[in-house]
Formats: C-alpha cells, sequence, structure tokens
C-alpha cells in the first residue's frame, strides 16, 4: 500500500520509467548503455515507490500510552522549555527519520485537537539543534484524558520541501490513524508533561503506532 501524498509522483515516474525504458530498447545501440540506461530507471522507481510505501498498522489503542508518530530513531531525550504553545518545561522525545524510513506521520494519542499550526522556515539537517525552532514545521496539540495536553511537532529536513499536515482543530482523532507525512527526511518531536515515564532510550529505534514512547507515572509503578 502507497501514501496517497504519492500518487501523483510515483505514477509520473512510473510513465517516465516506461518511456526510457522503451526508447533506450528502441534507439540505444550501445548495449551497455542501454542496460544502464533502463537498471536506473527502475532502481529509481523502486526507490520512489518504497519511499512512499504507507504499510497498515492496527495500533493497540490505549490512553495510558503515547505511542511513536513515526518510523525512526530516537535522537533527543531531554527536559525542556517549550516556547511556542506551554511556554513552561516539558521532555522532548525526538525521532530522526532517515530517507529510508517510512515517512507516514500518525497520531500518537487519542484526544481532541486544540493547536495545528503550520510555520515555514528553513531546511537545516533534522539532528540540527535549531532545526525545531528555525525549519519549516507544523506543530499539533492533542489533549488527552490521561495525559493532558501532548504536543508533537513535524519538522523538515534538509531534503524535505513539504510537510502535509492532516490536524484540524477541534477533530476526535484515534492514536495510531494517519495524521501527515513528511516528503523526504525529516524529524518529528514530541513534547509531553514531565511526570511521564518515557520507556525508550537514546538511539533506539522506533515505529510508528507500535512503539510505546511513555506511559503515565500511575501505570510505570504498577508494572513495576
Amino acid at each position: 500500500m502507497f501514501h496517497r501524498e504519492g500518487q501523483k509522483i510515483i505514477i509520473t515516474t512510473f510513465i517516465i520509467v516506461c518511456s526510457i525504458i522503451i526508447l533506450a530498447n528502441f534507439f540505444v545501440y550501445i548495449t551497455w548503455l542501454k542496460f544502464v540506461l533502463q537498471i536506473t530507471s527502475l532502481v529509481i522507481l523502486i526507490l520512489i515507490l518504497q519511499f512512499f510505501r504507507n504499510p497498515k498498522r492496527n495500533a493497540s489503542k490505549s490512553f495510558d500510552e503515547i505511542l511513536a508518530p513515526v518510523d525512526g530513531k530516537v535522537v533527543v531525550i531531554e527536559e525542556v522549555e517549550e516556547t511556542e504553545y506551554f511556554k513552561d518545561k516539558r521532555i522532548q522525545v525526538s525521532i530522526f527519520m532517515s530517507p529510508i524510513n517510512v515517512h507516514v506521520t500518525r497520531y500518537p494519542v487519542s484526544g481532541l485537537i486544540k493547536f495545528s499550526k503550520y510555520h515555514a522556515g528553513k531546511y537545516l539537517v533534522a539532528w540540527h539543534p535549531k532545526s525545531s525552532e528555525e525549519n519549516e514545521r507544523t506543530t499539533v496539540v492533542i489533549n488527552t484524558p490521561k495525559f493532558g495536553d501532548i504536543l508533537y511537532r513535524q519538522i523538515a529536513g534538509a531534503m524535505a520541501r513539504r510537510i502535509v499536515n492532516y490536524a484540524e482543530v477541534g477533530e476526535s482523532v484515534h492514536q495510531g490513524e494517519d495524521a501527515g507525512f513528511i516528503k523526504f527526511g525529516s524529524r518529528v518531536d514530541l513534547f509531553l508533561p514531565l511526570n511521564s515515564a518515557i520507556t525508550v532510550k537514546l538511539h533506539q529505534k522506533v515505529t510508528g503506532a507500535k512503539t510505546c514512547i511513555a506511559t503515565t507515572r500511575v501505570q510505570k509503578e504498577n508494572e513495576d
């Protein structure tokens, strides 16, 4: 299954690749050059297909857990001052997505959208410390029964040139459902209450709608 945001580029690429293969077969008489053109075209098509893949994920919905919004690697876990919405201290968990990761953004929790805003910006590499504040990005806040308000931020990377955000203020959303897409390399930051029990570690690989990022303190203590 492929994401709807990739439909146009997939169709366009498919047509171009088929044209190159056919034209090379009839008009390129140097065997090795014909082979290179055809194989290169197929490789580009495969890369486009893998980038826009959208594997079906059935999240085990729970108000006591915050799930990873994307596939990738945890690059930040720290207490920070969140300055856009909360204007107080939060636990920031950042997930970096390489070009080979699935780039679908999924809702990390179920709840009500309270805030959704797009910011134009720069295209610093996604792991840059200032990318969260200076890059093109969207900020979404969801009100939840157990955690209160949680914020996630889609951040464009050096290669990304378009962020798609489906969250609309006043909308009820469900954990694990499609929340958007970031094209070609990016990062997502989560800003969680200080009393959240973080369940991942730095450099850990996570899977969107599957890996638990944090739980409520009560649940964590009961498990211990």
